[in-house]
Order: C-alpha cells, then sequence, then structure tokens
C-alpha cells in the first residue's frame, strides 16, 4: 500500500485560496480515478475536482466550508504503490514512512458550478466567495443577503440568484434617480439583454455588469503597468483571400471545419515569435521571464457582449487544420459560455481581430502579464504598386493592416517593428496546400 496526498489544485495566477464545498466521498469510502472527490469555490469560480488516482480515502484534513491555502495538503489516499506509479504518473511514500512528502496539485478538467459556501457573522447559511464578492460589489448588507431565497443544494444561495436580487433592486429602488426603467440593450453579437437604466433629466445611465467592471480594472491596470508603444505595418494578403476563397468547400469537406482568416494569423503569428523569442515574455519586478510555450490568445466576443480571451496552447505545434480545429471550437464554447477555466490562462500573446467591427486598424491594451498584443484590421481592395521584372505595375490587390502594442520596459522599437514587420512577411508568403 501506498499514502498519497491530496493537495488543494492551484485554480489561477491569480488565486490564492478556495474554500471546501463539499466532500463528495468520505473516510473509508473507494474513489476512482478522475471521479469527483470534492467541490471547491473561489472569488471567480465554483467547481468539481476529479481524483487523480483511485484509491482508499484514509484521512480528512479540513472539514466542509473551511478556506485552505492553494498547495496546502487537504487529504490522504491509500492506494496500491504499483497502480498509483502506473495511472497518476506522481510519486508515493510507503505507508511503512511516518510521514508523507509528497506534494502534487491536481490538474483534471474542472467542471463549473454554481454551488456556495462560508458564512456570514448575522446568518447561519453558507455564501461562496463568489456570492459573498457580488454582495459586497453591490453593496448588499447581510440581513439583504439573508433574505435571498436560494436554489442552491440545501436551499443555498447561487450566483444566479444574488445577480436576480441585485437586479431586482434596482428596478424597484426610486431613491437615487427620479425614474428606473429597462430597456433591451442590443450587443455586438447579436444577442439582448436586460440591463438596468436610470434615466436624469435628457441623460440615461447604465450600470456595468460585473464582468465590465473586471475588464475596467484589467484595462486600467494594463495602462498603469505598461509604458504602451504601437507599431503599424500593411501586408499584401490577395494569396490568403485567393486561396481560401478557392478551397474553403473542400478544407470543409476534407477536414469538418470551417476555414477562417484567424488560424491562418495565428500560424504567421507562431513562426515569428519563434524568430524573435523576447516578444514571448512576462516581466516580474527586474527579471525577464522568456515563456518556452507559445501560447496564443485570441479575443472572443460572449453573448453579453464582453470579450474574453481563449488561449491555444502550444500553437507552434499545430498545423492549420489542427489551428482551425481550435479556434473554432474555443470561439464557438466562447459564445455558449462554455469554457473551462485552464482555457482561459496560460497566454503568453494575444491576437485581436478589429476588423471584425470593420475597422481597418486599431491600438489594442496588452493582456497583463503578457508585453504584446496585436490587432489585424479589415482587409480592403486598393490599387497597389507592384515591383515585376519587366518594371513596376499598379493592380487591385487586397491589403491589410496590422498593429501592435508592446510593453516598452522591456521591448525596444527595433525588436517590436522587426517582428510585426515579421509577421507581414509570413502572411505575403503565404502558399497553401491546394485542395482542388
Amino acid at each position: 500500500m501506498a499514502r498519497v496526498e491530496l493537495i488543494m489544485p492551484k485554480m489561477g495566477e491569480s488565486i490564492m485560496e478556495a474554500t471546501i464545498l463539499k466532500w463528495s466521498k468520505k473516510v473509508g469510502d473507494f474513489v476512482a480515478q478522475d471521479e469527483t472527490i470534492l467541490e471547491i469555490a473561489t472569488d471567480k469560480v465554483d467547481s468539481e475536482i476529479p481524483s487523480p488516482f483511485s484509491g482508499t480515502i484514509e484521512e480528512i484534513l479540513y472539514p466542509e466550508n473551511t478556506v485552505v491555502a492553494i498547495g496546502k495538503v487537504i487529504a490522504y489516499i491509500s492506494t496500491q504503490g504499483e497502480e498509483s506509479a502506473a495511472t497518476s504518473s506522481i510519486n508515493v511514500v510507503e505507508s511503512e514512512q511516518p510521514t508523507s512528502t509528497v506534494v502534487e496539485e491536481i490538474t483534471k478538467p474542472l467542471v463549473t458550478q454554481n454551488i456556495i459556501s462560508e458564512t456570514t457573522k448575522d446568518d447561519d447559511r453558507f455564501y461562496s466567495p463568489l456570492v459573498k464578492n457580488i454582495a459586497k460589489e453591490e453593496n448588499i448588507s447581510a440581513s439583504e443577503l439573508a433574505s435571498i431565497s436560494g436554489t442552491g443544494s440545501e436551499g443555498r444561495v447561487t450566483k444566479k440568484d444574488i445577480l436576480s436580487f441585485v437586479e431586482n433592486k434596482k428596478s424597484t429602488t426610486t431613491a437615487s434617480a427620479p425614474v428606473i426603467k429597462s430597456e433591451t440593450i442590443p450587443l455586438n453579437s447579436g444577442s439582448n439583454v436586460v440591463a438596468p437604466s436610470y434615466t436624469s433629466g435628457n441623460n440615461e445611465i447604465i450600470e456595468m455588469d460585473r464582468m465590465r467592471k473586471l475588464i475596467a480594472d484589467h484595462m486600467v491596470m494594463s495602462k498603469h503597468t505598461s509604458p504602451h508603444v504601437t507599431s503599424f505595418i500593411e501586408a499584401d494578403v490577395t494569396n490568403i483571400v485567393l486561396w481560401r476563397e478557392k478551397n474553403k468547400d473542400e478544407f470543409q469537406k476534407k477536414y469538418g471545419e470551417k476555414i477562417t482568416y484567424t488560424p491562418i494569423f495565428i500560424e504567421a503569428i507562431a513562426k515569428a515569435i519563434k524568430d524573435f523569442p523576447l516578444i514571448n515574455i512576462s516581466v516580474d519586478g527586474t527579471k525577464i521571464i522568456i515563456k518556452k510555450n507559445i501560447n496564443i490568445g485570441m479575443a472572443a466576443a460572449l453573448p453579453t457582449g464582453n470579450l474574453i480571451v481563449p488561449v491555444i496552447k502550444n500553437a507552434d505545434y499545430l498545423n492549420l487544420p489542427g489551428l482551425t480545429k481550435s479556434v473554432n471550437d474555443l470561439a464557438n464554447r466562447a459564445r455558449q459560455n462554455k469554457l473551462k477555466p485552464e482555457e482561459i490562462q496560460d497566454g503568453t500573446f494575444t491576437l485581436t481581430n478589429v476588423g471584425t467591427f470593420g475597422n481597418v486598424m486599431g491600438t489594442p491594451i496588452i493582456n497583463q502579464p503578457q508585453v504584446a498584443i496585436m490587432a489585424v484590421g479589415a482587409i480592403r481592395k486598393r490599387p497597389a504598386v507592384i515591383e515585376t521584372e519587366q518594371g513596376d505595375v499598379i493592380a487591385i490587390r487586397h491589403m491589410m493592416f496590422l498593429s501592435m502594442s508592446y510593453d516598452h520596459r522591456v521591448v525596444d522599437g527595433f525588436l517590436g517593428g522587426s517582428f510585426l514587420r515579421r509577421v507581414g512577411d509570413y502572411l505575403e508568403a503565404f502558399k497553401g496546400e491546394d485542395l482542388k
């Protein structure tokens, strides 16, 4: 037999603790590998945690509704030594030894839920950090929180419950404005949401939703952190446009995916990062951290109209069909609010497509802790000068502007400009497989 430690998993770069909501197993129970062993909550997400190995629960160190720091041992599991080594690929300590020294983070996929935890001083119910954080931001008192009817397990208050309470509260409060009404606000994604709005004279005031507040804070923080410089180039992407028009139907038949321009852009960025690895970095004080993995984020619109940045991990290892599948999958699940926490983490470079809105160029804000972000504009037909052996000629070409904002603390104009130009060169030299 072997005795292994179960560790409180890390749920994101800024998360330092989590609350144990519920143990799905008790001492003496057998748990299979990948079976849910407990549920935890942070101020950003509530999740089910699968067991990284099979075995019997020997000891549970923290009861439910306890806040535990990331990396702490929360339970011990007895396993068969050989089986554990084979199935979980972690080191184990034999049970004869007095103590265990194994530390292993759980890295299995997470399933998000609206479950709650933690108590307030004036209430005997439990509230998750997520619910408490929303209550704090919306100035909800302890008595108001206690009055909310919960739809979760054992009558607990879920995220949906508290947001519904906030909306109803704003729609019935008249003290702050002469008139309060609820209007349908059309969003870029084409979907509609009901947002509380206030009228005062000739002005209408719409409350930010919680995610918009988080985005606003992140953008302000980025500007305070990094001195932004933006460079621009223009690229002739005629080869890409003609190849896609010719091969898009055959591409979908062969690979089962619709080909857009985004995976082609990402492929060029990944190649250029290999040429200029000092773009793929982050800053820690006076230290520069060079990232070995090329993880490219792509801005995607949510049904609410807000943006999220899912990340394609190890993009340089994927060919064009592989990138296309990843781009389509992440974009579709982003629109359905089905992204997992790990799919929006660990990006090293970000791409945003302002051409989607008909814009020809933009000056994007860096997605911290990265040091650069690229924007691609709308592709437009324009007359351009082409150099040939017989002399210069003017022809109609498909042209596109690319812009890149970068952190001038660590990326100077030579590096930033050279990298951006290299991406343009790869796009102009594109020669895709002819599928017809």
